[in-house]
């Protein structure tokens, strides 16, 4: 499914909902959709995103899910069925994340810790340093597990999957993603061979 630049325009500020159920073990925080995720309201939904490829490498899904055109309803169901929960920092949509202001991610934080309360997840994991840095308020933090909670879950930080984020290697993703994982109580597989 191929958007113009015209056609993608129209999704600023667009949310999706957040993919729960019941029993969600560990909850992904992204920044916020990107034009195309609020497109076909499916999260991380870019071809070239290493979300999926990440949670695949580390054990924590038995496939590369491929959200680019929406979520497939065996891939959405087997993500819950793991145990695994997704919701972004911000809700509206952006190009980039980088195009929200510090006051933005500050009370996407507000927010994040009132879903994370309802929701119950033995731990958030945070897709990017930099965004939680300013979201809430750390600006020593660094990567791995955080010493405060978020509502009663352990709270993680860990690299985002983002193509802008080129530093951090598939391999330092999975790595990164399978600790939390591992964490949360989630029985991940044997990772493939890369």
């Amino acid at each position: 499914m191929g958007f113009t630049n015209a056609e993608l325009e129209a999704f600023y500020g667009v949310s999706l909902p957040d993919l729960a159920g019941p029993g969600i073990r560990m909850l992904l925080v992204g920044i916020n959709p990107g034009l195309h995720t609020a497109a076909v309201q499916a999260h991380f939904s870019r071809r070239g995103n290493r979300f999926y490829p990440a949670l695949f490498r580390a054990g924590i899904l038995d496939r590369i899910v491929d959200a680019s055109v929406g979520f497939d309803p065996a891939d959405r169901a087997h993500i819950l069925a793991r145990g695994v929960g997704i919701t972004s920092l911000v809700r509206g949509a952006t190009r980039r994340a980088d195009e929200l202001s510090e006051s933005e991610l500050r009370t996407g934080a507000v927010e994040l810790t009132e879903r994370v309360a309802a929701l119950r997840p033995a731990v958030v994991a945070m897709l990017g340093i930099t965004a939680y840095r300013v979201a809430f308020e750390r600006k020593n933090a660094v990567v791995g597990r955080q010493p405060e909670s978020i509502a009663g879950a352990q709270l993680w930080v860990v690299p985002n999957p983002s193509g802008l984020n080129a530093h951090a290697s598939l391999a330092q993703l999975a790595q990164a993603y399978r600790e939390a994982a591992v964490a949360a109580g989630i029985p991940v597989f044997t990772p493939p061979a890369p």
